[in-house]
């Protein structure tokens, strides 16, 4: 019983008992015994120098503290006053920055490629050349001796004022040592008598290390055979690293002066291999240099070989068109591959989807499109329109159906065809289609991957041996959003003024009081950058009785009582006497009161004109390069809109209350200089005829003299209130029917007047 208490106590108490004494012994080691001397009766002043019979055992140091006397370690306790200087204020050094990060960081550009041209063959082999590689490559730059009359359009030459080949050579590698070897990790250089396969050019740059001194194209023995190495032969192009070129930039005027040959891909071999030891080479690290010598009149159709089919050059080229025909066929061998990798990974796909959770419902189809569009609600559902060959069951106008026309047609004729062309190629050469008619079609647009299309295709089918029997085929056909391209823009900002230009005619006066109304709610109270001006149009009759009876009197009356309400406001009015109302008449008259950079937005008096509206004009419209017209939601009649209801005091933009009127061209974003410059391009025509000003509009102006951007969308935030527009029939017959087409558009929906029609026949009939 003891025994089995003393083993617990010890059980409990051991642990600590063990690691107290461990403890001990750990610290008693980490210790350093050393003697020190002690001295008694030691007086002040005197010299005592302790010798090392004279140290005594018995104290301990720590190891970790140094043994230094005890003067200096209390000297190093003393306290020291350090006198305060004031520190004399200098001129701050300026820290010169690069302008671009890449600079800074060393960041350079792969391949640079320089072209050997002349003035005879510049504007022939010189233009095919730029044609077939600029858009693959960087940096395309022609150099020649002395530069022809007409230099190519989109090209960028460089004439060293010479003929002389070997001069040229060397002016166009110090060319390049002084504009661009900071610039670039590789530099190619090729005659304009040869085709180059851009893409593998750069697929080959791609692959290589920069820091690399190499010298790789056609190795060729010199002249004679009595010096050694070898040169790259000019005809089939040649690279050159930025390291080598650095190496040999100290002896490139010595390889001017002491070199002689006669032609310049020799001369530069020879000053490589005397001056860096380097010598051409068709391969480096298992990466070939392929190139094809080009026979006399040679087709590149019939030619099969390998050795052809992989060259990065082909040499030589007598004439434009056989570059053309030798780019033709390259890139068709290029689109080749490309479907033989896709279909590839497409076999992939399947392979692994059938190892998915969801097996092969994983593999979307087509494989490599987006999955469809998946609705959240029953109000996403995407709609299936239904059509045949001739009509279709979905109108821009409502109607139920309507003919199939115009690109509508066209779609669907080129969708038919791809679906027979892909059935054909699945089952033949033992079976043959043939389409006999479509019997149901339906497509919807999808968001994410494009226009899809279902087809029940009634088929002929001819097999091997003549026999044909008729079939029906369902097939569903995808159309993918693809070329996808990101334009760049100008730079523009919200800051912008805006002048508001509102043509007023004798009808359109009883409107001016409520826009005005809005317009000072909208800009006037909250300082928007606008300046708003009325042009007052008067007729002949009008003009003549102004000073009797001026029909815009009230309208100028409330123009001086919104200037004394805001004393910062001033609102300039212009008056015009004409029989025929045009919009380029009137701007002929204000752009000439305005600088070119001003910013107008020509409006209508019974617009509705707020912040959000005006922000979007000014970054949709930007000088020298895009237009903006706004398609603004046009409100209905309310008799008919509201017919036997209530008018609500604040309208939302729904169907039942109005339309985008797509029929009117009336409003306008855009700068004065694009407006004095596409008009300057009309004097032609006007002088062949006069009446061209009062058949055209703004938005035919800028379409066919601009050049311009014409950006037309529809804008939720311009509204126009219903009111009945008169049409001018002494305008064209294009503006004069589409303002009665948006008159009648206007007067309220389908089903609301068909309602009003309904009830007046009910009411006739009782």
């Amino acid at each position: 019983m003891r025994l089995s208490v003393l083993l617990a106590l010890l059980r409990s108490v051991g642990p600590v008992v063990v690691g107290v004494s461990l403890g001990f012994t750990l610290s008693l080691l980490s210790v350093s015994w050393s003697e020190e001397a002690c001295y008694h009766d030691v007086r002040e002043g005197d010299d005592v120098t302790p010798g090392q019979d004279g140290l005594l055992k018995g104290a301990r140091k720590p190891s970790s503290i140094s043994s230094a006397n005890d003067a200096e370690s209390q000297g190093d306790f003393e306290p020291r006053i350090v006198p305060y200087k004031q520190v004399q204020p200098g001129v701050p050094k300026k820290v010169f920055r690069a302008k671009y990060i890449s600079t800074e960081l060393g960041m350079r550009e792969r391949l640079f490629v320089g072209v050997l041209t002349s003035r005879n063959t510049i504007n022939t082999l010189g233009v095919a050349i730029n044609r077939t590689i600029s858009h693959h490559l960087d940096t395309v730059i022609f150099f020649t001796g002395s530069r022809s009359r007409k230099v190519p359009h989109g090209m960028f030459v460089v004439s060293h004022g010479d003929e002389r080949l070997i001069w040229n050579m060397f002016q166009t590698v110090r060319y390049i040592l002084d504009h661009y070897i900071n610039e670039y990790d590789w530099f190619y250089f090729v005659q304009d008598d040869v085709y180059v396969e851009a893409d593998r050019i750069r697929a080959l740059v791609d692959h290589l290390s920069m820091d690399r001194e190499l010298y790789m194209g056609r190795p060729e023995e010199f002249i004679g055979g009595e010096m050694g190495g070898r040169y790259c032969y000019g005809g089939f192009g040649y690279l050159l690293s930025r390291s080598l070129l650095l190496r040999l930039q100290p002896f490139l005027e010595s390889c001017r002066n002491d070199i002689l040959s006669a032609r310049p891909d020799e001369w530069l071999g020879r000053c490589i291999i005397d001056y860096t030891s380097v010598n051409c080479v068709g391969e480096y690290e298992g990466l070939q240099y392929h190139h094809y010598e080009l026979g006399k009149n040679s087709d590149p159709t019939k030619e099969q070989s390998e050795q052809f089919r992989n060259a990065l050059t082909v040499h030589p080229v007598s004439d434009p068109e056989q570059i053309y025909r030798l780019h033709r066929y390259f890139t068709q061998i290029e689109l080749q591959k490309t479907y033989d990798e896709i279909a590839k990974l497409q076999a992939e796909i399947k392979n692994v989807s059938v190892v998915a959770f969801e097996g092969n419902r994983s593999a979307q189809w087509p494989l490599g499109i987006s999955p469809p569009f998946e609705p959240k609600s029953r109000f996403e559902v995407l709609k299936w329109e239904y059509f045949t060959e001739e009509e279709i069951y979905s109108c821009i106008d409502g109607s139920p159906k309507c003919e199939l026309r115009g690109i509508d047609h066209m779609d669907v004729a080129d969708v038919i065809d791809a679906a027979i062309g892909e059935l054909n190629k699945k089952y033949m050469p033992i079976l043959h289609l043939k389409k006999q008619q479509l019997i149901n079609g339906y497509r919807r647009f999808d968001p994410i991957r494009g226009m899809e299309y279902t087809l029940d295709l009634q088929l002929e089918v001819v097999n091997q041996k003549g026999h044909s029997h008729s079939i029906t085929k369902r097939v569903h056909l995808v159309r993918p959003l693809s070329q996808i391209e990101i334009i760049p823009m100008p730079y523009v900002t919200e800051a912008t003024r805006v002048h508001i230009i509102i043509p007023l005619t004798l009808q359109d006066r009883h409107f001016a009081d409520h826009f005005l109304e809005v317009f000072a709610s909208n800009a006037f109270e909250t300082s928007e950058n606008v300046i708003l001006t009325f042009l007052f149009i008067y007729d002949p009759v009008e003009a003549q009785q102004v000073k009797q009876n001026d029909i815009f009197s009230s309208v100028k009356a409330q123009i001086n009582n919104y200037e004394r309400k805001y004393p910062t406001v001033k609102i300039p009015w212009i008056s015009v006497k004409t029989e025929t109302p045009s919009q380029i008449k009137f701007m002929d008259i204000i752009s000439k009161k305005h600088p070119v950079d001003t910013l107008f937005f020509l409006a209508k008096i019974n617009t509705n004109i707020n912040s959000e509206f005006l922000n979007r004009c000014r970054m949709n419209s930007i000088n020298n390069w895009q237009v903006f017209f706004p398609i603004h939601f046009q409100e209905y009649n309310p008799d008919v809109a509201y017919h036997n209801q209530q008018r609500p005091v604040t309208v939302d933009l729904v169907k039942d209350v109005g339309h985008f009127d797509r029929l009117s061209f009336e409003e306008a974003c855009f700068y004065n200089a694009d407006y004095m410059t596409t008009r300057s391009r009309m004097v032609v025509d006007i002088q062949e005829n006069e009446e061209i000003l009062d058949s055209l509009d703004i938005y035919d102006m800028f379409v066919k003299y601009s050049g311009l951007h014409v950006f037309r969308a529809v804008e939720p935030a311009l509204r126009q209130h219903y009111r009945y527009q008169p049409c001018n029939p002494r305008l064209s017959e294009d503006i004069y029917r589409r303002c009665v087409w948006s008159n009648l558009e206007s007067l309220g929906s389908r089903s609301q007047l068909a309602m009003m029609l309904f009830e007046q026949e009910q009411g006739n009939s009782t």
